[in-house]
């Protein structure tokens, strides 16, 4: 077993407060880049409050999910619904038979764990011949913020930084081609998931909202391994809040995805 990745945002109110207004502005266009078949079987690694297992469970007739979640406090919260089955479980050894599942997905976790190529084994594993995997993933260099933010910029240098020291992957991202394929799927593919918001556009508060999110649930880290201060998380979060009410204020950024055939 690989050794264990910490996971850098935690569990406290404010970080699932964070994830719920992640998932609705990221579901829709995630669900339907999963392309969930009728009558199908599905396998959620790294379920977190289980928002997207209960909007993947409704996008056809029929759908069944399982989703493994390894946080108690995660599977606790998890939202309930008629299509989920929810076990607790590492990501690197999941207890589910061999050949189960039609589908097979991760969002946001790979970063998170110690070998994100067992984890894609494993998900292999699980899934009948001719079945699909499908994951999204961060590559946090792919931010940008006009007007620049060059403090936030820092800060943000630095979180990548302790997400490695902590055993994941900010970058990770760029790697989902050769991970699947190394992993031993077919006809992989990468595709894009953009995030561009813009003052007054309907994402653009809750956007940024959320990258301070990030920022915060990693203060503890970053001042602990001496990568920032609490002043320099202070004025990046300050620069951040400053973009909010700018009239002339846009973000794009880029969430990297991939699917496969077993």
């Amino acid at each position: 077993m690989p050794e264990k990745a910490t996971y850098i945002h935690g569990t406290d109110a404010a970080e699932q407060d964070r994830l719920v207004e992640l998932n609705r502005l990221t579901n829709g266009p995630f669900i339907e880049f999963l392309d969930v078949q009728p009558n199908s079987r599905a396998l959620e690694v790294g379920s977190g409050l289980g928002i997207l297992a209960g909007g993947v469970s409704e996008a056809a007739p029929d759908v069944q999910v399982v989703g493994v979640e390894l946080s108690p406090v995660q599977l606790a919260s998890a939202r309930r619904h008629p299509g989920v089955a929810y076990v607790r479980a590492d990501a690197h050894a999941l207890p589910v038979g061999d050949s189960t599942f039609d589908l097979a997905y991760a969002r946001y976790l790979l970063e998170h764990v110690g070998d994100p190529g067992a984890v894609l084994a494993e998900m292999r594993r699980t899934l009948r011949s001719g079945g699909r995997v499908a994951v999204m993933e961060n590559d946090v260099t792919l931010m940008r913020l006009d007007p620049p933010c060059p403090v936030f910029d820092s800060v943000w240098a630095a979180f990548a930084i302790v997400q490695d020291q902590l055993g994941g992957d900010a970058l990770i991202g760029r790697r989902l081609y050769r991970l699947l394929h190394d992993a031993g799927f077919t006809r992989v593919e990468l595709s894009v998931q953009p995030e561009v918001h813009w003052h007054g556009s309907p994402g653009w508060i809750p956007w940024v909202a959320n990258v301070i999110g990030n920022v915060e649930s990693a203060r503890g880290a970053l001042v602990r391994r001496g990568l920032s201060s609490e002043l320099e998380i202070d004025a990046a979060v300050g620069e951040l809040r400053s973009l909010m009410g700018r009239s002339d204020g846009s973000c794009l950024w880029i969430w990297n995805r991939a699917c496969g055939i077993r």
